[in-house]
């Protein structure tokens, strides 16, 4: 037995320094991925400045950036078009990294904040404050965090038996979902027509019409909650090992679990009360940025830049495919999910 362990040791010695260029390789290759998104995210922003119903070069652009164009220019610049381009980017980034917070929770892709309630939640606490109590942003923000914590706190205690399991979360999440969807409905029946339409139409998901004030309070509130989650990339990565695996590298797995929630719960509630339920990108932006950086297990800020990504350019088609009429954004995100979802389907058939 003593040979065979000394030469076990050999061997894990040999290897340990091809897994630490292997890990670097990685790690090398992520940066590289978070770049290319990053930069293709900002090229779309700046298309979106530059164009609509008043084109404006892209030098012009610049300028009316640094303060140095027309007022004309700059009004139409920095006043109307940069406060959605900016929304989409953060807006984007948050649902990114929510749906990687609850994929990597739940062990499973389709463990997205859409799927499993928690989004269904944050529209139920957001519709409540509107319908009772007609009340502005902050109001409807608060409505919507409390309506996904509470949400979040019902499935997970309904999925609780000695500890959660990302299957039975993601099944018992669907139930809740289905549940409050139809809640929403029967609320949209019996509210007053003019708070029942205001309410369908920001159910769609949509960043027209949103200005500054809505900019600002979001980049706030995403602003601390964007950097607590990249903060907690690591215990993340443990825990998908197991509890068992993550307890004995000193992390709490239920106490982790239960703050990632809710930094989850809170990234898709400020979308939901900024903008509505957007659908598809917490789910999709994972598990494309997983493909692009081969990565074992769910990276946080790969899915953070690819969410950016997807809602910049899906609030660009939605402002200019069928122009002058401004689609919301959620109609087109549904629609690429779709066809992302069409396109697993063939590769998958083609692979058997």
């Amino acid at each position: 037995m003593l040979p065979a362990t000394i030469n076990f040791g050999h061997r894990a010695q040999a290897l340990r320094p091809f897994g630490g260029r292997l890990s670097r390789l990685i790690g090398i290759r992520r940066m590289v991925v978070c770049a290319g998104l990053v930069v293709l995210a900002l090229g779309f922003g700046l298309l979106t400045l530059a164009s609509g119903d008043f084109p404006v070069p892209l030098g012009e652009v610049f300028r009316a950036l640094v303060g140095q164009a027309e007022p004309s220019v700059q009004m139409v610049v920095v006043e109307w078009r940069l406060p959605r381009a900016a929304l989409a980017l953060l807006l984007g980034a948050a649902l990114g990294l929510s749906g990687a917070i609850f994929q990597s929770i739940t062990r499973n892709p389709l463990g997205s904040p859409d799927i499993i309630g928690f989004e269904a939640g944050a529209y139920t606490g957001a519709l409540l404050v509107m319908v009772a109590l007609g009340g502005g942003y902050l109001m409807v923000a608060g409505g919507a965090l409390v309506g996904g914590l509470v949400t979040a706190a019902l499935v997970y205690g309904l999925a609780w038996r000695h500890g959660v399991q990302g299957f039975r979360l993601i099944i018992v999440g669907i139930g809740v979902s289905a549940m409050l969807t139809a809640f929403n409905k029967f609320m949209l029946l019996r509210a007053q027509l003019e708070v029942a339409m205001s309410a369908a139409m920001w159910d769609a998901g949509s960043l027209n019409g949103l200005g500054l004030d809505r900019l600002l309070i979001a980049a706030l509130l995403l602003l601390v909650l964007i950097p607590a989650s990249l903060l907690l990339a690591r215990p993340m990565a443990q825990l998908e090992m197991g509890d068992d695996a993550a307890s004995a590298l000193g992390i709490s797995a239920e106490r982790t679990r239960v703050l990632l929630m809710v930094l989850g719960v809170a990234l898709i509630a400020t979308v939901t009360a900024t903008a509505g339920p957007i659908g598809f990108v917490a789910l999709v932006a994972p598990q494309l940025a997983r493909r692009l950086t081969r990565a074992a297990g769910v990276a946080l800020l790969p899915s953070a830049a690819m969410g950016a990504l997807l809602l910049v350019a899906a609030d660009y088609l939605a402002q200019r495919a069928f122009a002058p009429t401004q689609l919301p954004v959620g109609v087109v995100t549904i629609s690429l999910g779709g066809m992302y979802f069409a396109w697993l389907l063939v590769a998958e058939a083609r692979r058997q």
